[in-house]
């Protein structure tokens, strides 16, 4: 597991995070309904080349959870840049996925934030998104996070285990529901999915276009959530790579094909030191 020691108060939200390696730096950043331990496998592979900071998303994982809390796409873009502050980071590395991937280019097109390259896979990053199970949990999100503790469990792990193409381990159930149980956990996961509003994607989509550094996109080729079709949309906008089908993989990339993360990112961070032509 990841340990996160540290916590910055950014607008109101305690939000906890952590480093590990030595070198220049690179800042993962993960999706929904997940934390900074999807990185736990890969990061480790990565820290003898990059210091690379991880975080929770507020209201995710370690990071704090409270009534009335603001958790959507809208204020995650902004966490991060005050982030890239803290840390006095200038153009690191970065790797998203999902939720990150849009905070990543919320970030870049709205906030001004630059990075040395971009890795960016299975985002949530162009209209339209959002499945039947998140548009009914938006429009009962009470019923949702009253649920007896039974109920809420059953429906938790079936809703983890459609994220990926093989079955997940109970170590990987755990990891990602474990935050999302108890009288706080249980109405936080709901939370989140009620404020997943396709408006955030929506203003800042027409912005899209080649960014200032070596962009790759990857897709799982299984993924249920976001079709390959999406990826392959949005590589066309942002990029001047060809996208990387990841075989064998859904959405969570990083428990069904968690090499072929690492092997890209590492392939791609020394195609960003090369001389430009």
């Amino acid at each position: 597991m990841l340990e996160l020691p540290h916590t910055s108060t950014i607008e109101g939200n305690a939000i906890r995070w952590g480093r590990l390696g030595n070198g220049p730096a690179l800042v993962a950043i993960h999706g929904t309904p997940f934390s900074s331990q999807v990185w736990r496998r890969i990061v480790p592979l990565l820290s003898d080349r990059r210091t690379v900071y991880y975080f929770d998303l507020a209201g995710y994982g370690v990071s704090e959870m409270r009534d009335g809390q603001d958790v959507s796409l809208g204020v995650q873009n902004r966490i991060l840049a005050a982030l890239f502050r803290e840390w006095e980071l200038d153009r690191p590395d970065v790797l998203a996925h999902d939720f990150g991937g849009a905070t990543a280019l919320r970030a870049y097109y709205l906030d001004g934030l630059r990075y040395r390259s971009l890795t960016i896979f299975d985002a949530v990053a162009l209209a339209p998104w959002g499945s039947p199970f998140v548009q009914h949990v938006r429009q009962h999100e009470a019923a949702f996070s009253g649920m007896p503790d039974y109920m809420h469990c059953a429906l938790l792990k079936a809703y983890l285990q459609t994220a990926a193409h093989n079955p997940l381990s109970e170590e990987a159930l755990d990891v990602y529901g474990n935050p999302w149980l108890g009288p706080v956990g249980q109405p936080a996961f709901y939370r989140q999915i009620a404020q997943m509003d396709q408006k955030y994607t929506d203003e800042v989509q027409e912005r899209y276009g080649r960014m200032d550094c070596p962009v790759q996109v990857l897709w799982g080729e299984q993924d249920q959530w976001i079709p390959r079709e999406r990826g392959l949309a949005l590589t066309s906008l942002i990029s001047d790579l060809p996208l990387i089908a990841v075989a064998d993989a859904g959405h969570l990339v990083q428990e069904d094909r968690p090499e072929a993360i690492v092997a890209a990112v590492l392939k791609h961070i020394e195609l960003a030191g090369a001389p430009r032509r």
